[in-house]
């Protein structure tokens, strides 16, 4: 607390000289963090990494002329020049009339306790003991698994201080906590990879050691004799694992800055249909202990919960103050990102939902970066299983998916209740009508 205190002082000298300085407003913000990284492979210790970071930035503005400098020394004579450059910046620069801080009526009178700090004492000898002992508990799990890519645990705690010459200054501290492992597995035809992980702010939630091993070595078996598919076209299943991704490509054709560039395939379409009339997908971003909930945005501003999309209607962009202005709208208060995305579940977990498609490819792991948002066209190299008769009966690799953003979200039949609570879009299994598979079978 005492800590926590001394920055927001400190950050309110650096708003002061700024002021001094010339500017007519100015934004600034104060990280420090520390952490601990492990990785062991095959019961022997391969990496140990300490982090201790600090950082400051900051913004000025002359007029509606802006400025911004940072700095990783927090001594006075660095701060001092990082504060003088971002004013010299900004007497170079041109007005922008769109720039400015967010509006003080934004701010939060208070800060909201979100139960996001839970430090795990640690030492690197208990680290690596834990380390060891996911690995050996997916080693030992089968025979074919017959070797590691290591199992890796990292632990960070941080503080985070923002303020701005409308009088506010916020803060809070957090902790992030994971483990996980990656197995290969062998036999006859050729080897695969898989893994598992677990991540939680506090250490007591995340999944204990033994079932993140055995999940890892479970996946990695089930991945053996995978083949090709010949092309065709069917029913495809985003595993909760790898569903985010989809939803991720929508929350960026959201984006303030893609809309007012017009580089987005949802331009001009707020209140149209963009899923079927079932899926509400809002933002909550006071859940308690959630991995991306936070009281405040990046510009200081509250952060709120509201419908992105309501009855398969797009409510809204995703907006910082600069992109609302632009679009004549007002700040969603996502300044650095989205808070706890979460689209409504059916009744139905994975299982079901593969009775319920019948025929079709599940997908568990993508690869490549084929999307354009200004399109929404849509192509990635993918691996899963291919089901029939509602039962997996092989896992696939190899092979392409391909589609269009539009036509695929107005085509999902289902969202699974297997929720993925480890990210910052919380969705189950997610289940499209049809897509074409690409394969060379």
């Amino acid at each position: 607390m005492q800590k926590q205190q001394s920055l927001e002082q400190l950050l309110q000298q650096v708003l002061d000289k700024a002021r001094q300085y010339g500017a007519t407003h100015a934004e600034a913000g104060l990280s420090v963090s520390q952490g601990l990284e492990v990785t062991t492979r095959l019961g022997e210790l391969e990496t140990i990494e300490h982090h201790n970071d600090q950082g400051l930035a900051i913004t000025v503005y002359r007029g509606q002329s802006k400025g911004s400098a940072s700095t990783a020394d927090l001594s006075n004579t660095a701060i001092d020049n990082t504060i003088k450059m971002a004013c010299d910046i900004a007497h170079y620069t041109n007005e922008d009339q769109y720039s400015g801080l967010a509006d003080k009526a934004l701010m939060p009178s208070q800060i909201l306790d979100l139960d996001l700090y839970h430090p795990w004492d640690l030492s690197v000898e208990q680290a690596i003991d834990i380390t060891t002992e996911c690995e050996t508990q997916a080693l030992e799990f089968d025979a074919k698994i017959s070797n590691s890519e290591g199992a890796q645990l990292s632990t960070h705690q941080g503080l985070r201080v923002y303020g701005n010459t409308h009088g506010f200054i916020g803060s809070y501290p957090s902790t992030r906590h994971s483990l996980g492992c990656t197995m290969i597995a062998e036999e006859e035809q050729g080897m695969q990879r898989d893994g598992w992980y677990s991540s939680a702010r506090d250490a007591a939630l995340l999944q204990s050691v033994t079932e993140i091993g055995q999940i890892a070595a479970q996946k990695t078996l089930a991945r053996l004799g995978s083949q090709p598919l010949s092309t065709r076209k069917a029913s495809v299943i985003f595993a909760a694992e790898v569903a985010p991704s989809l939803l991720g490509h929508l929350m960026a054709a959201c984006h303030g800055s893609a809309i007012y560039r017009q580089s987005s395939f949802l331009v001009d379409a707020l209140e149209q249909q963009i899923f079927p009339e079932f899926i509400h997908i809002s933002q909550q971003p006071h859940l308690k202990s959630a991995i991306a909930s936070a009281p405040f945005d990046d510009e200081g501003v509250l952060t709120q919960s509201y419908d992105l999309i309501k009855q398969g209607c797009l409510k809204t962009y995703i907006l910082d103050s600069y992109a609302a202005r632009k679009l004549n709208m007002t700040t969603t208060g996502n300044a650095g990102g989205t808070y706890n995305m979460i689209i409504e579940t059916g009744d139905k977990d994975l299982a079901q939902l593969l009775k319920q498609m019948d025929t079709g490819l599940l997908v568990t792991e993508l690869m490549g970066q084929g999307v354009n948002l200004v399109t929404g066209d849509y192509s990635r190299g993918v691996a899963g299983f291919w089901v029939e008769h509602g039962e997996i009966q092989y896992p696939v690799e190899e092979i392409t998916i391909a589609g269009n953003l539009k036509t695929m979200y107005q085509h999902l039949l289902a969202v699974g209740n297997d929720v993925d609570l480890q990210r910052n879009i919380r969705t189950g299994s997610l289940w499209l009508a049809q897509m074409t598979i690409a394969g060379n079978a």
